[in-house]
């Protein structure tokens, strides 16, 4: 199948043709009050907006996140698009933006997409991994990217109590505030654990989450990493549906969105 070519649209209120941009963003969370333009903070949607308008000399740019993240969470490949009348290439604009920004927020690509391409709406799936430090002490330089456990941690039986969380399922016991969407049902397609030395990390994949969905799992986790519970509690957990029952929302200085799918 071709591969549609973008297309400027006429915006026929003032008459200029107008283009869809796709950015794929990298930020260290530690110093933003999470993605969300919020008055009075600073957040990495504003961070961004500002710098692209003052390239493209546009009094109002409107970023469309793949999802919000939250205070001092991270990413390596958050998505969003935004429409512009400026004549500028993508190449051009990852180079003239990146200048404006600060330090803790870079654009890593800029592609031009079809008019109707919504980095919300059209995601497919997303991937997000929480990183933990279970060394005898905490790591000084990485202690802003990671959640520091002060016991070690059994990562085999972390991944078996983790196994019946994969599929779908109604996951409310790990979010916080539940309700907060018109359904928790989610599916999750990958969840996996690793360890190199004293470094563990948790990838959950799924097709949408839930607030504070992986780091409550991340918490869930860690307790029967410890030996708190054992590892048949996680499946009681789940079934219960009851967000008391699970463990504590892992901090959010060990959790970043890696990437985020849509279709070819």
């Amino acid at each position: 199948m071709p591969v549609p070519v973008p297309v400027p649209v006429p915006d026929l209120r003032i008459g200029i043709l107008v283009r869809n941009f796709k950015l794929t963003i990298s930020y260290d969370g530690t110093d933003f009050n999470g993605w969300q333009t919020q008055p009075g903070y600073r957040t990495v949607q504003e961070t961004l907006e500002k710098a692209i308008a003052e390239l493209t000399g546009e009094a109002r740019i409107r970023l469309n996140a793949s999802g919000r993240t939250d205070a001092g969470v991270h990413a390596v490949g958050q998505v969003a698009n935004f429409y512009s009348a400026t004549h500028h290439p993508a190449a051009v604009i990852v180079r003239a933006v990146n200048a404006r920004l600060p330090a803790d927020v870079i654009i890593r690509q800029a592609v031009e997409v079809p008019q109707a391409f919504d980095a919300n709406h059209d995601a497919l799936r997303k991937m997000y991994r929480y990183v933990i430090h279970d060394g005898s002490v905490p790591d000084i330089f990485l202690r802003r990217y990671s959640c520091h456990s002060r016991h070690p941690l059994d990562v085999a039986a972390m991944r078996r109590a983790a196994e019946c969380l994969k599929g779908r399922h109604d996951f409310r016991c790990f979010e916080t505030e539940w309700p907060n969407r018109m359904s928790s049902v989610r599916t999750i397609t990958h969840l996996g654990l690793s360890r190199m030395g004293e470094w563990i990390w948790l990838d959950v994949e799924a097709d949408g989450f839930l607030y504070n969905m992986v780091r409550a799992i991340a918490g869930t986790l860690m307790n029967v990493g410890r030996g708190h519970w054992p590892e048949s509690q996680v499946a009681e957990i789940l079934e219960a549906g009851e967000r008391k029952l699970a463990g504590p929302t892992a901090p959010a200085s060990g959790l970043f969105l890696m990437r985020v799918t849509y279709e070819r």
